[in-house]
């Protein structure tokens, strides 16, 4: 899980990093509104790129731990469907 996320992060980050460099390096030379736009992109992409970075999958259970409290740990085990009361 972590290492999708992580990759996903890294490669939007690189994105950001090329779509910067080359605007200002060669496309700034052909077209400044095109570099100026080429930045807003990718001014956008490192808050996406954070969102998707810390997003929780569905196998990630850091949230609710066992915490220690057998019945609030029963509680819980019953809302997500893990065990049921009646057995």
């Amino acid at each position: 899980m972590y290492a999708r996320r992580r990759r996903a992060y890294f490669l939007m980050m690189g994105g950001c990093l090329l779509l910067f460099v080359s605007a200002w390096s060669f496309v700034r030379l052909f077209s400044v509104p095109a570099a100026v736009a080429m930045c807003v992109v990718a001014m956008v992409i490192p808050p996406v790129a954070a969102m998707i970075a810390n997003r929780r999958g569905p196998d990630d259970r850091w949230w609710d731990d066992p915490s220690g409290d057998k019945k609030s740990d029963e509680w819980w085990d019953e809302l997500d469907g893990k065990h049921r009361r009646d057995e």
